[in-house]
């Protein structure tokens, strides 16, 4: 009978590199630019222009604050009570957000993702979401971060690895920074005109509708100061350019900020204040503006009971889905 020969003691005590909490570190660099990629959930950890922070940054060694900078995919936002049909099966996903009883953010958030290609400028890392309860299939997900003259790129294909269609959407998850002054100061711009109304307690849609259905709360289609209104909805409608980008963009009283980008593979985009329980008390309350481009709708797993176009992509055997969004610097 076969044995394993018995290890060396200085085997044991030999030092071992120690990987940080938020997963393996991948920094590229561009002109003025410079970007930390964690591994875990392939989280955008820290993105400078001149050294400005354009994103709320954390610590390498830190678990990752939330869903702070993370990707976000098979889905994006929420799956309202982590159930849904797809392909004549009821489905039921583990509920990740337990106190509205919702399946939050996909599933690749705390997946180490790897490198497969990197030079000073550019990463690209993958993972891979196994079959498992509630999302039954195996996708193989591909993420590249990129530098250049006009920011941080990131693409996400996705592609079915098995032998029936998948249901798929994704997402970034940054907190955008326009400056050192409060949240309430800067001045945001939007060019969306529907909102997806939500219930305060659940966040569950109650319905699409022009932004002027509570303008003060939702229409920034002419830039102007946050305030202090809360916004944790998802937006679409957008004015886009010749080239079919829709530009959100965030300033401080000097006009610096940081803009985010995003072409038609993203018809939604999710605002969030982040206010978090606590208020003023909690040190992490309202420090950036999450701007998260999405390919689909929160819940739109549960497409087709919405009476609008959620947005969910199917993707068939063997065929990929790509998105891709850009954050870049602002004075």
């Amino acid at each position: 009978m076969y044995t394993d020969p018995p290890t060396p003691a200085s085997a044991w005590s030999a030092p071992l590199a120690r990987t940080p909490l938020s997963g393996i570190q991948h920094s590229i660099r561009a002109g003025d630019y410079e970007a930390v990629i964690a591994g875990v959930g392939a989280s955008l950890r820290s993105l400078t222009y001149r050294d400005r922070d354009l994103v709320v940054p954390f610590d390498a060694d830190e678990v990752r604050p939330a869903f702070r900078g993370a990707t976000l995919a098979p889905w994006p936002n929420r799956v309202v009570d982590g159930t849904y049909e797809f392909g004549g099966e009821t489905h039921q996903l583990p509920l990740t957000e337990p106190a509205r009883g919702h399946a939050l953010h996909g599933l690749v958030a705390w997946l180490e993702f790897h490198v497969i290609d990197k030079d000073p400028s550019h990463v690209t890392l993958a993972g891979v979401i196994e079959a498992q309860a509630g999302y039954p299939w195996r996708v193989i997900v591909e993420t590249t971060f990129a530098l250049n003259s006009e920011g941080l790129t990131q693409v996400v294909t996705a592609r079915n690895d098995g032998p029936v269609a998948v249901p798929w959407g994704t997402a970034p998850h940054p907190y955008l920074v326009a400056g050192s002054s409060p949240l309430d100061e800067w001045t945001f711009g939007l060019p969306a005109a529907q909102v997806l109304t939500v219930t305060e307690d659940r966040l569950i849609s109650t319905g699409l509708h022009p932004v002027e259905v509570d303008a003060a709360r939702f229409d920034f289609r002419t830039p102007r100061p946050i305030g202090s209104v809360e916004i944790d909805q998802a937006f679409t409608g957008f004015t886009r350019d010749a080239d079919g980008l829709a530009r959100a963009t965030v300033t401080d009283a000097a006009g610096s900020g940081v803009a985010m980008v995003w072409d038609e593979s993203c018809p939604w985009v999710q605002i969030h204040t982040a206010d978090l329980a606590g208020g003023a008390a909690n040190p992490n309350n309202r420090l950036g503006l999450a701007i998260e481009p999405m390919t689909c709708a929160p819940d739109a797993f549960n497409a087709g009971a919405a009476d609008f176009d959620a947005g969910l992509i199917v993707i068939e055997p063997g065929a990929t889905a790509t998105a891709q969004w850009r954050i870049e610097a602002i004075g």
